[in-house]
């Protein structure tokens, strides 16, 4: 019976209110969380191919970029050193998000951010002024500390701020901001290469603290999110006035009513990891917040994002040309973020999840068959080719970044129920930087044993992923966020699931 309420009277009801300024200035605010995830993604891999860079802290690497015929293409920048610069930050960004999941649940969303920021900050100022490669790793570990906090708190905050019928495009928001941030980090490279003296990455690392400071500052002022409120205990009134001004509307009561009731329902039921782990009818959401994540990091977006100037050097393009094609591919993704935008919303969350899977599959193994027929293991390809693989390595960015890029988020953050909520953000995040750290950690090693099979390695993954979401992932699209977990049961896999926990529950009454 609740899953035919769902589909008729939350019809009529979810279109109450409208898009406020005061929710578009907020949730922009929260956004600067995702540039900066972007910004370090994205400057990471630039810095670590500039030859002052490496030559400061990393000599045995720039040896064999400065020409070194006994080691392999493929090899040149095979070094756990490196790689520990790249993956420091995504280590302490996993040993940070349990705390943060403690501290969104306990005590909000906003000073989980404003926690966040301030760790950014730090980070940004040390990594700037790095004079040896434990300060350079320092900064990177603060980076991460913020990042821990941010991205519990940043896909919640969006998800509960924005109207119903446009909560995809508000969450949405959280990819576009990191596809900023990486297209500015790949701007600002492209530049401070240029720079005279060799210590331009010095102003690459240190302009982390721009958008630090605009998530700190806007923290300070950021209203909490209607349903945190409710989840503290604070004052029905008082959350009913912030609706209100969230809305734009004074018809608040039946969004109000059900964040309310889906607090009250679990009122002394435990912690919310606890029941996340311990019950069935929350194993479709586990199962997402670890499956989602984890195919999000094995599509191999990261080894193209942390790693593009590194790959387009490996086929033979110098410095300054492989820094500028990272700029354009960072383009196309932010232009294809902006467009999922619009589309998500309208089309649903699984279209784009296939549509971009297929497209992204395709890329990579077009990418692998013309470097496994053109590169060998010394010399380069042609310019002809090398501008074919730029093209594929586009559409491949662009594929992920309408599908897997930002509904790796936004699916997570809108399918936990209020009392899980924070404990489900926090396997998600946690998911995500264990594989993350996989990726950076392994992609250099992998790329010098595996070669071009790396490229195959990651293809079969997205054919995995497509399959497990045509099968097994419903539509949310235009459903209140309270009102989500619905969905479930309407599912042929997943009602047989919840179906048999609801089955002993009864049996023990």
């Amino acid at each position: 019976m609740a899953v035919g309420i769902v589909g008729v009277e939350s019809q009529e009801r979810r279109d109450a209110g409208r898009v406020t300024a005061f929710v578009v200035l907020s949730c922009i605010t929260a956004g600067m969380g995702g540039v900066i995830f972007g910004y370090d993604i994205g400057i990471a891999g630039g810095v670590s191919s500039m030859e002052p860079f490496l030559r400061k802290f990393f000599p045995e690497v720039h040896r064999r970029m400065e020409g070194d015929v006994r080691v392999s293409n493929y090899c040149k920048f095979d070094s756990q050193l490196l790689t520990a610069f790249t993956s420091s930050l995504y280590i302490a960004g996993l040993l940070t998000t349990f705390l943060a999941s403690r501290v969104t649940a306990g005590r909000g969303r906003r000073p989980s951010m404003l926690l966040g920021g301030s760790a950014f900050l730090v980070g940004a100022a040390i990594g700037g002024a790095s004079v040896n490669i434990y300060m350079v790793i320092l900064g990177r570990v603060l980076l991460g500390i913020g990042l821990g906090f941010a991205n519990q708190a940043v896909p919640l905050y969006l998800s509960e701020m924005a109207p119903s019928r446009y909560r995809g495009a508000f969450s949405n928001g959280f990819q576009l901001s990191v596809g900023i941030g990486a297209l500015a980090a790949n701007v600002i490279n492209y530049g401070t290469e240029k720079i005279r003296g060799g210590w331009g990455w010095r102003v690459s690392l240190a302009l982390a603290a721009v958008p630090a400071g605009l998530l700190t500052l806007g923290a300070l002022f950021l209203p909490e999110t209607p349903n945190s409120l409710v989840q503290q205990g604070k004052d029905r009134r008082e959350v009913d006035l912030l609706l209100r001004k969230i809305r734009g509307s004074d018809d608040v009561a039946y969004e109000l009513d059900g964040i309310v009731a889906a607090n009250s329902a679990t009122a002394g039921g435990g912690s919310g990891t606890r029941l996340l782990l311990s019950q069935r009818r929350y194993r479709p959401q586990l199962v997402m917040a670890v499956m989602i994540p984890f195919f999000q990091q094995v599509t191999g977006i990261n080894a193209i994002a942390f790693y593009a100037p590194v790959l387009l050097r490996t086929i033979g393009m110098g410095e300054s040309a492989s820094l500028l094609s990272a700029v354009v591919t960072g383009v196309i993704g932010v232009g294809s973020t902006f467009l999922s935008m619009f589309a998500v919303d309208r089309f649903g969350r699984r279209i784009l999840f296939l549509v971009g899977g297929v497209q992204m599959l395709a890329s990579q193994v077009l990418i692998g068959g013309i470097m496994a027929a053109k590169l060998g293991d010394d010399g380069g390809v042609s310019k002809a080719w090398a501008t074919v693989v730029i093209l594929l390595i586009a559409v491949y960015v662009a594929g992920f970044a309408w599908s897997w890029g930002p509904l790796g988020w936004l699916v997570p953050s809108e399918i936990f129920p209020l009392e899980i909520r924070s404990a489900g953000q926090s396997v998600t995040v946690a998911v995500s930087f264990v594989f993350t750290v996989f990726v950076a950690q392994a992609f250099l090693s992998m790329l010098c044993h595996m070669k071009t099979g790396i490229f195959f390695f990651f293809a079969a993954w997205l054919a995995v992923m497509t399959v497990f979401v045509y099968l097994l992932l419903p539509e949310t699209k235009g459903m209140p966020i309270e009102q989500v977990a619905a969905v479930w049961r309407e599912h042929g896999f997943w009602s047989r699931v919840i179906a048999s926990d609801e089955a002993r529950a009864g049996g023990k009454l």
